[in-house]
């Protein structure tokens, strides 16, 4: 079902109208009953958490992302008192240099590479290879779409572009159901950033907790502190390893009645989607266009791959070993996506196709993540409506006062997931609660070994809300790479990302009990 289908769908249709009016009767009553908003500590009280949560509520009620983000940015507007929302919210994000990036880039370069794809074959010429050589079934492709996840382990965004482009080809010869693979490409992103640090998230880390205690007086004391926590951060351990036996076939049991239906959907159908599903990818970016006479081959493939391996990651570890690590290394990552889609062109051109044929290949890939471009745009917009009527302050605040050492690693992880999910952020949340967690922690017990698990139970606390939400860039892009339903992709995923964080949250509670 396309967008245009689905909004054709007087069901879908019907509920989006009931969430519109919904959306009038809270701002009505919270302008009402608020007596004119008040913003005090950095939010407005509990009207700070409904934009999000309506958002949320919405995607879930109505299965239509797009507008349901939309309406939780209006009742934001409506509580900042920032009724212009084109120019107070979606020109102020949509228009930043870091969207602009990912639009252009992780978006519009991955949807071109794959478009030019469509007309050389090499994508479906690397899938047959690959079958013959290391992928032998449902199995075999889902571990192989594991360890990819591994390999790509530079960040969320970049590594479910990665690995979801590289694998689709794979898993959609095998009759991998796209619930199934969404899931595995998401839980080996953002998790594995976290536990293989050669990226920047532990710079961003460290600049975050500079000054909050004694510990921290430079950016390297807070790498240093980053990388010793590496072995306490549970959830990302458990995250992985879980998906390791999910790709294996090896869990006992499977969380979750609508991944087990997916599962057997696409064994006994081969239906990869749901019937009624809306897939994120579109056709432009699976339908094969070859050419009359093109002959496709391996270099199709592997030299757009190769370029954008070689110009993202070798140039970042030559910074990461040799010079100061910078900015530089992610510009590179950057560049590597156009020079990528340059390569792709230049080998189709090479190989006798005609230039209009490759082009017109890369423009029907960007015209096929259109959709996601657009969801994107307002789940980035969302974020900075929670940010303007103080979502992650207000949740801090409710819940500052509780400070049994036992509980608290435990619990700033429960807080993070929350303020992750409702923002779609993990970079976001670090910034709003670490200035906070690392006192607070130290205030309780001063003592190296429980900052530490307060200082993991943020990382990954973060990480699950981010993997879970609807509204997160690395959902959203997990289900574009490989062709799933946003919301299918999120409603399959929760369970099985949950038992990761249970356990891990156990971890932590058992730790302090015995330890501290």
């Amino acid at each position: 079902m396309s967008i245009k289908e689905k909004f054709a769908d007087p069901d879908i249709r019907k509920k989006i109208v009931q969430g519109a009016i919904l959306t009038f009767i809270i701002s009505v009553i919270a302008v009402y009953f608020s007596d004119g908003f008040v913003q005090e500590n950095g939010h407005f009280g509990f009207w700070s958490i409904t934009p999000p949560l309506l958002a949320i509520f919405l995607a879930f009620y109505t299965g239509e992302v797009a507008s349901s983000l939309f309406l939780g940015i209006c009742l934001g507007a409506v509580i900042s008192n920032k009724l212009n929302v084109v120019q107070e919210f979606l020109i102020p994000s949509i228009g930043t240099e870091s969207f602009a990036l990912i639009l252009l880039v992780y978006l519009w370069a991955l949807g071109g590479l794959i478009g030019i794809w469509t007309r050389t074959g090499g994508a479906e010429k690397f899938a047959r290879w690959a079958s013959e050589k290391m992928v032998k079934g449902p199995v075999s492709a889902k571990l192989f779409t594991w360890f990819m996840g591994i390999v790509f382990h530079q960040g969320g965004t970049i590594s479910t572009i990665l690995t979801g482009a590289t694998v689709r080809p794979i898993a959609d010869k095998h009759k991998v159901s796209h619930e199934e693979l969404s899931y595995v490409v998401d839980s080996t992103a953002s998790p594995i950033a976290t536990l293989i640090p050669f990226n920047v998230w532990p710079i961003y880390v460290a600049g975050l907790v500079i000054g909050t205690n004694a510990l921290f007086e430079t950016t390297q004391d807070g790498i240093s502190f980053f990388l010793s926590a590496l072995p306490f951060n549970f959830y990302a351990i458990f995250s992985i390893i879980l998906t390791l036996l999910f790709a294996w076939e090896k869990l006992p049991w499977i969380p979750g009645k609508q991944m087990r239906k997916a599962i057997k959907r696409s064994r006994e159908e081969g239906k990869l989607d749901r019937d009624g599903a809306t897939p994120m990818a579109a056709d432009e970016l699976t339908e094969q266009k070859i050419p009359k006479g093109y002959k496709p081959g391996l270099i199709d493939f592997f030299g757009p791959i190769g370029t954008l391996l070689g110009v993202a990651i070798i140039p970042f570890f030559y910074t990461f070993f040799v010079q100061d690590k910078g900015d530089d290394s992610i510009l590179l990552i950057a560049e590597a996506f156009v020079l990528a889609v340059l390569a792709g062109l230049i080998i189709a051109v090479a190989k006798g196709m005609k230039l209009q044929d490759a082009i017109d290949g890369f423009v029907d890939g960007c015209k096929g993540v259109t959709i996601g471009a657009i969801i994107l745009a307002f789940a980035v917009t969302l974020k900075e409506v929670a940010d303007a009527v103080g979502t992650a302050a207000y949740v801090v605040d409710i819940v500052g006062g509780i400070i049994n050492p036992i509980i608290l690693p435990g619990l700033l992880m429960v807080f993070c997931m929350i303020i992750a999910f409702s923002t779609g952020t993990s970079w976001g949340t670090y910034a709003v609660v670490f200035p906070v967690a690392i006192p607070l922690a130290w205030a309780i017990v001063p003592d190296p070994f429980f900052l530490t698990l307060c200082f993991s139970a943020v990382i990954g606390g973060s990480v699950f809300g981010d993997q879970c939400s609807p509204i997160s860039d690395t959902t959203i892009l997990s289900s574009l790479a490989t062709g799933c339903d946003l919301m299918d992709h999120v409603k399959t995923q929760f369970p099985l990302a949950m038992v990761a964080g249970s356990l891990a949250i156990v971890m932590y509670s058992a730790l302090v009990f015995f330890f501290v």
